[in-house]
Parts: structure tokens; sequence; C-alpha cells
């Protein structure tokens, strides 16, 4: 960022730097593939600039809606009009029904590094948190813990204690991996000596890709070497690292991974959730899954012989039939990413937020306390507020200037620029209004 100043002859902090920058950026075009809500949309007021595009920068919790997914959910809607359950194998688009799911696996495939058969559509997250677990989660006398974060988002902490409670042990089943006194992320290292102390009695490793409250990236290809080293099956919730970080599934030989699909990859409130099974796990019988008709190979579905064969890989654990609408959604998302190479995407977030990081620092300054490590991050930056007056009346402010981010409380604030549909001027704007009311 100082070189890129440096070189356009402006000083970093200047609104002419971000206009320049967004004048240069190569991918500034994929914001016109969103709809973007209007500063009065989001506040539900009016003013002189009601009708100017809003700030958003929340998609760490619900992205903006690609305009794509509006056109092919109304593809799909029109294709049940006109032809009824015809769909299902013939298609105006050639989008047939039945094999829908293959259109969303082979795009969604690169962005969490796995090959197309490793990847499967259904449910939601939590939903599909339990499922995996039913397959994985083999409790023995001697190993029967699942290790989490200490503070996981509550869903998988609620799916964890309820498994636990379903295979009737104790509450020390549950091995939760708490920072240190006096600080608010995981040391790597710590979760390392977790797992070589505990390893034995370890069945699961279960942590986020990225912690959803600090927004700290776990190393997932090291945790995930040393669980196994231990004995441990690793499994991983991703709902904010895909579409956020690189992701490599396969080659760092995760067991099973999981994520929703509407934060930073667009795909609308609630949609369609997806999972990951590596191939290694393909034609393992002893994995007591949970089954249904539509994880039956398909080239023997519609014998209807009760006589269950397995679909090979992620298909194998797709216990109901595709839900189009759903899905159409996402596949409209999933092509906006086709657009760009993943890398260029990830490098612009990292510009965007090492950009809000600092100009925060710059003009807030030890006001506020940015607890997610610049070395272990994606979009996402978590601020803590020193006193909850402060907090309250900075999200105020920044409500109320159609500024979207979200808040936690008592005192954090999360603010997520995401390269998609963000701007260097949207950052801009939000560090201006947030040093104006934290200062005022």
């Amino acid at each position: 960022l100082q070189k890129a100043a440096s070189e356009l002859g402006y000083e970093l902090d200047s609104v002419q730097f971000a206009q320049q920058m967004d004048a240069q950026d190569p991918l500034a075009s994929l914001r016109n593939e969103f709809v973007i809500p209007t500063v009065e949309q989001v506040t539900g007021s009016t003013s002189d600039n009601g009708a100017a595009e809003c700030t958003y920068l929340c998609g760490n919790s619900l992205g903006l809606q690609p305009k794509r997914a509006r056109q092919r959910v109304c593809e799909e809607l029109d294709e049940w009009g006109q032809g009824g359950v015809t769909g299902h194998f013939r298609h105006s688009h050639q989008r047939p029904w039945v094999s829908y799911r293959e259109n969303i696996v082979q795009k969604m495939a690169p962005i969490v590094g796995a090959k197309p058969m490793e990847v499967g559509i259904m449910n939601t997250l939590t939903t599909n948190i339990h499922l995996m677990l039913a397959a994985f989660y083999r409790p023995s006398s001697q190993r029967y813990k699942i290790m989490i974060e200490s503070k996981a988002f509550p869903s998988d902490h609620y799916a964890v204690q309820s498994q636990i409670r379903w295979h009737e042990l104790p509450p020390n089943a549950m091995l939760l991996a708490t920072p240190r006194p006096g600080e608010h992320t995981l040391r790597s290292q710590d979760i390392l000596d977790l797992i070589a102390r505990e390893g034995s009695q370890i069945a699961v490793v279960m942590l986020s890709g990225v912690q959803y409250y600090t927004g700290q990236v776990f190393d997932i290809e090291q945790i995930t070497a040393a669980a196994h080293a231990a004995g441990c099956v690793v499994g991983w919730d991703l709902a904010h690292a895909v579409g956020n970080v690189p992701l490599q599934l396969h080659d760092w030989n995760v067991d099973f991974a999981c994520w929703c699909t509407y934060k930073y990859m667009n795909s609308g409130p609630g949609g369609i959730a997806g999972f990951f099974v590596h191939d290694k796990h393909a034609d393992n019988a002893d994995l007591r899954r949970l089954i249904g008709w539509w994880a039956h190979d398909e080239e023997t579905r519609f014998d209807m012989t009760n006589d269950f064969v397995p679909a090979p890989g992620a298909a194998g654990f797709e216990i109901s039939n595709t839900p189009i609408l759903t899905s159409a959604a996402l596949l409209g998302a999933l092509e906006v990413f086709s657009q760009v190479p993943l890398q260029a995407l990830f490098r612009k977030s990292a510009l965007l937020t090492a950009y809000l990081d600092h100009l925060l620092r710059t003009r807030v300054g030890s006001r506020i306390e940015i607890i997610t490590p610049p070395a272990q991050r994606g979009a996402q930056l978590s601020l803590l507020f020193k006193s909850e007056p402060e907090f309250e009346q900075t999200f105020a402010a920044l409500s109320r200037a159609g500024v979207v981010c979200d808040e936690r409380k008592p005192n954090c604030i999360r603010i997520a620029p995401v390269p998609l549909y963000n701007s260097f001027m949207d950052v801009w704007r939000c560090a201006y209004i947030f040093s104006c009311a934290i200062n005022k």
C-alpha cells in the first residue's frame, strides 16, 4: 500500500488515494454483478444521500445478492411452470434437475481445493455437521473426545454437545481449546500442544477455518497433520473461510468439512450448504453414514430395489434430492467466482483489509483494539471497544450513515471488505465515519 501511494503521488490516508486505487483495480467491474442496496434501503430513513449506494461491509454475515442468482432462480421457476416434472430430465438451459448438483460441485471444487467428487451440497451447515459426525465420530472407551475452540460459533458448540449427549458420554468429552489468559486468539502452538497432550483420547478435531468472532485464520494444514499423527479424525467448519481464504482440502488431507454458502459465497439467506469428504473415504464401508435415496448410485437409483449401493464420493452422503431453487441461487453466485482467478481475489482482499487496518489504527489508535491477527486473517477485522457507550455510539453512527457491518455485544464490531463487490472508497468511507463517531 505504501508503495502504491508513493507511485500514485497521494498520501495513503487521502480520499484521492482510495479513488485512484479503485480506478486502476482490475476487478472493479465485478461490483456490477451485484445488487447494491441504497442508503435509504438499509437505514429505513430518507436523507439527502438516500439514493446513493450504501457501504456494505457485512459479507462475513450475509453476502450481497448476485444479479445472476435472481436470473438463475427465475429460469428454474419458469422451467417448473412450463414443464413440471419433465424438468428433471429435459431442461431448456441444459441443466436437468436430476443431475443439477454437478453444475454446482464443478464450480465449487476449485474454491475449496478439492476434486469435484469430494464436494457435495445439501441441507444447511449444522445439519451437515451432524451428518458428518454421525459418520466420522465413532467414540470408544479410550478415544471419545471432540476438540473444538472454546468460543466456537454457538451452533457448532450445540452440535458437538448434543452428539456427546446422544452417545451418552460425560461432558468432558467436549475438549475446548482456549486462548491464554488476557489473549483473544488461539496460538497455533497451543493448539498443537493440546493435540499432543490429549491426542490419545481425541476422536475428532473439529475447529473453524476462520474463527467467526475474532476473524483468526487457523493453520488447517498444520493442525490436520498433527491431529492425524495423533490418530484423530479431522473435520473443519469453513463457514467463514470458503470464498474468503485459500483452501486446499484435498492436499491438506482433511477428512471432512462443512460450510454455509450465504456469506462470502453470496447464495442468499439460509442458502444450501456445502460439504467435503476426502476421496480416501469414498469406498470406506466402515463409515456408518446416515443414508437416503439420493445417496444411491445414480446408475441404478431409479430401479427402486431397496438394495443400497452408495454413489461414489461425497454424492454418497447426499440424503435427499437437490433443492433446485436454492441451488440455482448458488449457481448464479458461483458463476461470478468463475470470472476471475481466485488468487487475484485474495490479493485484492489482502489489500482492502490492510487498508482498513491502517486507516483505523491511524485515525482511532488506542481507542479500539483490533483483535484479528495481521498474519492470520482474511477479509474480516474484529474491533473491541474499551467502553460500551463508545461502542454503541460508533455502531449507531455507522448505521445511520448507511455503513453496514455487524455488532457482537457487549463491545465488538466486525467489518469485512469483500473483494468481489467492495471498493477502496468503501473502506475509506467506513474509516472516516468511524473516526468521526468515536472522536466526537
